[in-house]
């Protein structure tokens, strides 16, 4: 081996082992640090709904409302911004004339450089009072099902889970539409003549080959979304409203807070490592939710590499 080549293969193989080591020395930090809170809490971590840090010799916190809000948000997210991308996709390399694709495509990818306070501001001062009346319709007339109920703030339809929901597609649908994008143009374009040559449309030559070669591509863009949705903070800090006296009850008319936007708002209190322990002890379970997020878009993509 060349000198060249050796020095090469010892800075990647460096900075592939510095990655992990530093992912792993997060995680151990967060997990030191979480310990001491952990053994003060009075209620049960996992499945209490209770959070009480202000007084660090009266420790009372859990983390089951934090984890349905983070994880209604994100599906709520996910649900509005997978259909959209995946047309977006199709359309970019499929339907839509190259002068036009490449322009249309930057301006989507552009929408993952706007701030996240910007996409909160607009979400909760311009987006919420524009479809108010949109959500006063789908409360009024789907109440009967659970998932459309009055929520925890009601009467109020802005600070939604169904406004950060949206909101939080916008934000993820740059993520999703790029990687899916790539994924469609690398169809082999010998599957694509030949379903020409025998007569399909192009509808059917999508369906036919494109769709099936790109799946798993689609999912693990999805999946990825769905990790950056897990971890969004000021954006949802902004809107969610939080409600008093009634918990989370998987409406998306509920307020409420997720994992990143609890700890944003409430850094006041990190003036004692108790208290502050607390909220590491949430950013852990909210590192490993999304460590496995993407693991799991990982895994998806390498199976079907192989």
């Amino acid at each position: 081996m060349r000198p060249g080549d050796r020095i090469f293969q010892n800075l990647t193989t460096g900075a592939g082992v510095f990655v992990v080591a530093l992912i792993a020395l997060i995680g151990i930090f967060l997990l030191v640090q979480a310990i001491p809170a952990l053994q003060a809490d009075k209620v049960n971590f996992l499945f209490s709904r209770e959070w009480s840090t202000n007084d660090p010799n009266n420790m009372a916190f859990g983390i089951l409302d934090l984890a349905e809000v983070t994880v209604a948000t994100s599906l709520v997210a996910l649900v509005i911004a997978m259909p959209v991308s995946l047309g977006i996709a199709l359309f970019l390399t499929h339907y839509a004339p190259k002068r036009l694709a490449r322009p249309f495509a930057y301006v989507i990818d552009l929408l993952a450089a706007v701030p996240s306070i910007i996409f909160g501001l607009w979400g909760i001062l311009v987006f919420a009072p524009a479809i108010e009346p949109f959500s006063n319709w789908i409360n009024d007339t789907f109440a009967w099902i659970p998932f459309f109920a009055p929520g925890n703030v009601a009467p109020s339809v802005r600070g939604t889970i169904f406004t950060a929901g949206v909101v939080l597609a916008v934000m993820i649908l740059p993520i999703i539409t790029s990687l899916t994008r790539e994924v469609f143009e690398r169809t082999p374009t010998p599957h694509i003549e030949g379903a020409l040559a025998l007569g399909a449309t192009r509808w059917e030559v999508i369906r036919t080959t494109v769709l099936p070669f790109g799946k798993a591509g689609y999912v693990g863009a999805s999946m990825l979304g769905l990790g950056r949705a897990l971890g969004e903070t000021i954006a949802l800090a902004v809107i969610l409203l939080i409600p008093v006296g009634r918990p989370f009850d998987w409406s998306i008319f509920d307020g409420g807070a997720t994992f990143a936007s609890k700890i944003a708002a409430n850094y006041s209190e990190f003036n004692n490592a108790t208290s502050a322990g607390a909220y590491i002890a949430a950013g852990l379970v909210l590192f490993i939710l999304t460590f496995l997020v993407n693991f799991a878009a990982r895994a998806v993509i390498g199976k079907k590499g192989e």
